[in-house]
């Protein structure tokens, strides 16, 4: 009777332990059962968020790169005319204004087809863009001093430039009021905004670009055919 009371406890012991052993293990297999297939799983669909990332990415850089081409690409120029004037008064007045003239028109193109105004360019002469008091002709043919002095040698330089080219047709011109040193009778282009013009249209079949610069001593202002390739 006594081994039977001894026995019982330890069967009740000796199968609880079996149980919690057992469930554990089968957990912990369980559990390492579901990690090994579901890293595999995530890592799936890792590798495919990346791969869309990266090919998104190559499209998006291919097509920055095929948009900064275009924007950088700048067309090809070949010179066609070129002329140039000499500076006769060289006052710092009137040299300031040779400079603001040519920078303003300077790199402007032209389109086949379109008219150009050089006084719609320039604009009026006014203290507040810089321009200065120097001599110039009042329409008498007169000397006194007005803002913008030597703005016509500009003009009647890039007349000069462009009268000779095949298809270029000057649509406006006028003579000064008197002779300047720079230009031959006829041969210049006075201008006066709000009444006297320089304009011509450009019906080559391709566009121009017109290139200024003045220096101490000369105007010069080349012409360029534009060569989009």
């Amino acid at each position: 009777m006594k081994k039977f009371w001894i026995l019982i406890p330890l069967l009740i012991f000796t199968l609880s332990g079996c149980g919690n052993s057992n469930i554990t293990n089968n957990n912990l297999s369980e559990n390492n059962y579901i990690n090994t297939n579901s890293n595999p799983s995530t890592n799936t669909e890792n590798d495919v968020n990346i791969e869309k990332t990266s090919t998104q990415q190559n499209i998006s850089n291919n097509t920055s790169s095929e948009e900064n081409i275009k924007i950088e690409t700048k067309p090809q120029e070949e010179k066609i005319s070129e002329f140039s004037t000499k500076i006769y008064d060289k006052t710092d007045e009137r040299q300031k204004n040779l400079e603001i003239t040519c920078s303003t028109i300077n790199e402007q193109i032209v389109k086949k087809g379109e008219e150009f105004s050089f006084t719609n360019v320039i604009g009026k002469a006014t203290p507040d863009k810089g321009f200065e008091k120097a001599k110039i002709f009042d329409k008498q043919g007169n000397v006194e001093e007005g803002y913008g002095g030597g703005i016509c040698q500009v003009s009647t330089t890039l007349y000069n430039a462009v009268k000779d080219i095949s298809g270029i047709t000057i649509t406006e011109r006028h003579d000064h009021s008197n002779t300047v040193p720079y230009a031959k009778k006829g041969n210049d282009a006075a201008v006066a905004h709000g009444s006297y013009d320089f304009k011509f249209i450009n019906n080559t079949d391709f566009d121009i670009i017109i290139h200024a610069e003045s220096n101490k001593s000369n105007v010069i202002i080349t012409i360029n055919k534009l060569i989009y390739k």
